[in-house]
């Protein structure tokens, strides 16, 4: 198809439609178009509570890639407008001085409800991104908290940025980010209370059952200046590296596609059970029902479950 060729070329304007289309569900088997062409690009995720600076380290990040001639993609899921569902922060206000760079594509999406700081369809707009040929990318999240954790299931390496007004450790490990990380940074390292949560980050990941051959760094930055960028990078690409000579990158990301791959037959499902198993005026019927107490849940969701058994056979 002529989209695909324009994919394959790298097509600005090509690839802001698709994921267009990706995003809305307009077009089913354009995914299965693109696939064959992925699983090149290297994902990296960019992930804290708000007012880190994600959005400056991820600014900076994407320049010294590009300093060694790589194309990068940025994905950065914003907040959605309550008005028109859309972005808040359109296509990356703070990243204009990247967009018109011809080796960045930048796109923003909007949250849609997502709890876990990534939009519903980041995935497939990465593999968009991933057969338009980029070396890299870079998928920056919300930053609420402690719902952030699904980007691990996205991104091969997770960069969690921390500020020392954001807590201490203790409260970073509650949150699950520690459990993530890959990468820790403390952002903004001109301010008062940084060497601290540096020592008590440094001793939480002590802490922290240790992958083979792996010692989490932790890191300080200040992305304003640029201040420890290039450590941050080296740090990155060593995790690449490590990852690649494990033999861990693969062993992951297969996890990852039979998580993905779970998750679509579940969707399916759902899909056919709305479709063919049970109308929903039908239902509708049986909630009432439910919620007069005269049937339970547990029962109904057993009977819809042989009713479609049954159905398939």
């Amino acid at each position: 198809m002529n989209f695909l060729k324009k994919i394959l070329k790298g097509d600005k304007l090509t690839i802001a439609r698709v994921i267009s289309d990706v995003e809305n569900e307009s077009n089913a088997k354009i995914l299965e178009k693109i696939f064959p062409y992925t699983g090149k690009a290297y994902h990296i995720g960019i992930t804290g509570p708000p007012g880190a600076g994600k959005s400056t380290l991820v600014n900076v990040i994407a320049k010294r890639l590009l300093e060694k001639n790589n194309k990068i993609g940025i994905i950065a899921v914003d907040p959605t407008s309550p008005f028109s569902g859309g972005a808040l922060l359109g296509d990356r206000i703070r990243m204009t001085d990247l967009a018109l760079n011809k080796n960045v594509f930048i796109r923003s999406m909007a949250s849609r409800g997502s709890l876990g700081g990534l939009a519903r369809k980041t995935i497939d707009a990465a593999l968009v991104l991933d057969a338009a040929g980029m070396d890299y990318i870079l998928i920056e999240t919300i930053g609420v908290g402690q719902v952030e954790l699904d980007i691990a299931e996205v991104c091969d390496t997770t960069v969690v940025i921390l500020v020392p007004e954001s807590g201490d450790s203790v409260q970073a490990m509650k949150a699950g980010l520690l459990e993530i990380a890959d990468i820790i940074v403390v952002n903004k390292g001109d301010r008062d209370g940084v060497d601290r949560l540096l020592m008590e980050l440094k001793f939480a990941f002590e802490l922290r059952e240790q992958k083979a051959g792996w010692d989490f760094p932790v890191l300080k930055t200040t992305a304003t200046t640029e201040a420890g960028i290039d450590t941050l990078v080296f740090e990155i690409q060593n995790h690449q590296e490590y990852l690649n000579k494990s033999g861990r990158l693969e062993k992951e990301r297969k996890a990852k596609l039979m998580r993905r791959i779970n998750e679509l037959v579940g969707d399916k499902i759902k899909l056919h059970l709305r479709e063919k198993i049970i109308q929903k005026e039908e239902l509708e019927r049986i909630i009432d029902k439910v919620y007069e107490r005269k049937l339970n849940p547990y029962n109904i969701a057993d009977k819809i479950a042989k009713k479609m058994i049954k159905t398939r056979n």
